[in-house]
């Protein structure tokens, strides 16, 4: 299992587009709210009526 706090076992983030993209809109099902988990950890996505992203704790 990889890691995600060790930098070393993380793939390098370029601007070449080799990340992984996911559309906002997708991960929320058509909403504003959506639930990330991180290591056992909940993370809430939410798209603001601006159309800013708001990653919470």
């Amino acid at each position: 299992m990889t890691d995600h706090r060790d930098p070393a076992s993380r793939p390098p983030l370029t601007s070449g587009g080799t990340a992984p993209r996911h559309e906002a809109q997708a991960l929320t099902k058509g909403g504003c709210v959506a639930e990330i988990e991180l290591d056992g950890k909940v993370y809430t996505l939410r798209i603001t009526r601006a159309g800013k992203l708001i990653l919470t704790k």
